[in-house]
């Protein structure tokens, strides 16, 4: 009960820390942001850029004057001219990669302090240099802010983490510390009753089995906390992809350790008083083993409210009616995914009762029909032993809802990802070397035409060097397009104020400073681009054979093409920051904050993940092992009668079996209906993960065959008189 209870509270301290974690990340980033003032003494201009899939954050400043300037976290004083203080991070980075050495320009005089730092992985500097050179310089005034600009997950976000975390972790967990609090139950109730029968009173009897609850428990919770702290500090070097942070972050504060200390142990305290009640009040029935009372189905009436509500939203997403966007969604949804959650847990052992009941009765197997009398005798014990594990496939089919939505919201929904590069930041070998970069399908030039930039209005068109085969692998379709003929890109979706007709000529500068006349075919090529895109109405698809091959690189912009999955655009934005780190990448569509975002999201779920996995699978141990320990008297008095071993495993695994197919059942269709009206809610282009079904079913057969194969060897035909004797 001890090492079981220290294994919940290391989980349950784990869970409750990554709120804290975040916390402390965003609370550095906002000490750290520049802020405007009246001080003339000195001037900054930031810059955002990405450094292959990573945010870099650079602040330039220049003193105006002498005098006192602010002075932000983690630094000593502001880089002078020539001068610069960059993160560890990114002072390994320029020490491995001198060649980025434009992205810092200046000598590096030192390294910010972890109190300046959002993270130990922050790719941050603080550059000094002359006011002439920041054009849009704004006075600074000092440095922290109220809130980060930049957060490492956005409040909303945090929020439905924070739901959740709740479904997936602290649900099975408060099912896990219940079981490790019953450990050993039948045992411990016969004793019990033993006490009770030599006069012990109903009170002090509740104290005894308190008494040793609580105490096992609060043990257990110091060890768990001290075990947590560990780990802690081994995870805050090594890190999660896209989050990493100081041991300090981590540690629990207060709060944490008094919930994990005091929560634990009165779990247990209430736990015991309510499995140590029949021991103590009735104490002959235990002792003779009476008959129980079958559970009832109050339990199962939690089931209606929140499939009403589930079910509702998917009716009306049917029926073609969009419900999202109303404040009653918010509360409903994660009211009815509670009460449905709940249902499956209290709803258990009534159902399972039920068809025990209905499959004994038609059961032409030895076998099968001593497991279900037996399960429908003791269907409580089902409870304990398929639980955790329904709850974490619940839990993951919100899980699943979640990264989907997150998914549609932080990037496009298109099946092609663009990243456009100024051809004046590249070299002739990084284009070449570009088109190599796994992932990269295709390479699009495109030149603006020339303009004067002298005020007026002038008509203008792009020039995109493409063939027919690259236009329709990057729009929804294309007609009409001919390979080796100029054409002009028509949507008739797209309002274009000055449509360029036919015979129109434009100018398009060149290298050397001519000026080179490209006329409008009367050719067009009906298509449907994906939006945004550099395929666009008006624009002039120009074969590469034709294309002028001397255009001036200072209107060109080279298109990157690849698929949309969020690996591929990682993938894609690295090997782009290997090549050409001082180039400013622009990915269409999506901003690389949503990206390092979502990054974070995906692994601080598969924490949850992997805690709610190790606490459902340790209750399934726990519950097996326990229950093989309270039917020892049992199996050897079938031993006894006759029953061969082949027969007692059958029993063993069939009583296991069922009850998890009941509601691994329940969770994969209940968990469904909950993840498609999370979405619809959510008001995303995707309301039905028919994607994930898939994964659900084959984790649950997982389950399954995991969960048959450890219950073999839990029956031991030993004989042992001492089991059987009172009976």
């Amino acid at each position: 009960m001890a090492i079981g209870s220290g294994l919940g509270v290391a989980c349950l301290a784990a869970a409750l820390t990554i709120p804290s974690i975040i916390a402390a990340h965003d609370a550095r980033s906002a000490s750290r942001e520049p802020r405007p003032g009246s001080n003339n003494s000195a001037v900054y201009q930031e810059f955002r850029d990405p450094y292959g899939s990573l945010p870099l954050r650079r602040i330039f400043v220049a003193r105006t004057k002498p005098g006192p300037t602010p002075v932000p976290p983690g630094v000593d004083r502001l880089p002078e001219v020539g001068e610069a203080i960059v993160s560890p991070k990114l002072s390994e980075i320029l020490a491995s990669h001198p060649g980025i050495a434009g992205l810092v320009p200046g000598r590096v005089i030192g390294t910010i302090g972890p109190e300046g730092l959002g993270g130990s992985e922050d790719l941050y500097a603080y550059i000094g240099t002359t006011p002439a050179k920041l054009p849009q310089s704004i006075p600074l005034g000092g440095f922290g802010s109220r809130h980060a600009w930049h957060e490492l997950i956005d409040e909303s976000t945090v929020n439905i983490l924070r739901f959740t975390l709740g479904c997936i972790v602290l649900l099975p967990l408060v099912i896990f510390l219940s079981v490790c609090a019953r450990l050993s139950g039948e045992s411990r109730a016969r004793r019990l009753a033993a006490l009770r029968l030599v006069g012990l009173s109903v009170k002090d009897t509740l104290r005894v089995n308190a008494g040793e609850s609580v105490v096992s428990a609060f043990v257990g919770a110091v060890l768990g906390v001290v075990g947590y702290l560990g780990v802690n500090e081994v995870m805050a070097r090594v890190g999660l992809p896209g989050l990493h942070w100081y041991p300090a972050d981590g540690r629990p504060g207060t709060s944490t350790v008094a919930v994990c200390l005091l929560g634990c142990p009165a779990l247990a305290w209430v736990v015991g008083q309510f499995s140590a009640r029949r021991a103590a009040l009735s104490p002959i029935s235990v002792r003779r083993t009476g008959e129980r009372k079958p559970p009832k189905m109050y339990g199962t009436l939690l089931l209606i409210p929140g499939l009403g509500v589930i079910g509702g939203y998917c009716v009306l997403s049917v029926m073609g009616r969009d419900p999202s966007g109303g404040s009653a969604s918010s509360v409903l949804v994660p009211g009815a995914v509670l009460l449905t959650g709940a249902g499956l847990v209290f709803g258990l052992a009534p159902i399972t009762a039920w068809l025990a009941r209905r499959l004994a009765g038609v059961a032409k197997s030895l076998p099968v029909a001593l497991a279900m009398r037996r399960t429908e005798v003791d269907p409580g014990s089902s409870l304990r032993v398929a639980t955790g594990l329904v709850l974490l496939v619940f839990g993951a089919s919100l899980t699943q809802g979640v990264l989907v939505e997150l998914d549609q919201v932080s990037r496009r929904t298109a099946p092609v990802q663009e990243y456009n590069i100024s051809l004046s930041e590249l070299s002739a070998q990084q284009r070449q070397q570009l088109a190599q970069v796994p992932g990269v399908r295709m390479q699009v030039p495109a030149y603006s035409s020339w303009d004067p930039l002298d005020g007026t209005m002038r008509p203008h068109v792009d020039l995109l060097v493409a063939t027919c085969a690259q236009l329709t692998g990057t729009t929804q379709w294309a007609r009409g397009c001919v390979d080796g003929r100029i054409m002009q890109l028509h949507d008739d979706n797209s309002a274009y104020p000055e449509d360029p007709q036919p015979g129109d000529r434009f100018p398009f500068e060149t290298r050397d400073g001519r000026k080179i006349t490209v006329t409008v075919p009367p050719e067009r090529i009906d298509m449907r681009p994906y939006q945004p895109s550099v395929f666009r109405t008006s624009a002039l698809l120009v074969p590469p054979a034709l294309a002028p091959s001397n255009l001036a690189d200072a209107d060109g912009t080279l298109t990157l093409v690849s698929d949309a999955d969020p690996a591929t655009i990682r993938g894609v934005l690295d090997g782009v920051g290997a090549i050409a780190p001082t180039a400013s990448v622009d990915p269409v569509g999506i901003g690389i904050d949503a990206l390092a975002q979502l990054t974070v999201i995906r692994s601080l779920l598969a924490v949850g993940m992997v805690l709610g996995l190790v606490i459902g699978v340790a209750a399934f141990v726990v519950s097996v092992a326990d229950r093989a320990m309270e039917r020892r008297g049992q199996v050897t008095a079938l031993a006894l009668l006759g029953a061969r071993a082949g027969t007692l495993r059958v029993v063993q695994v069939v009583q296991v079996v069922l009850p998890l197919v009941v509601g691994l059942g329940a969770a994969i269709v209940t968990g469904w209906l909950a993840e498609s009206s999370y979405l619809i809610t959510g008001g995303g282009a995707v309301h039905w993960d028919w994607e994930g079904l898939p994964l659900l079913f084959a984790c649950a057969l997982g389950v399954l065959l995991a969960a048959a194969l450890a219950s073999v060897p839990m029956v031991r035909r030993h004989i042992d008189p001492e089991h059987i004797r009172r009976d």
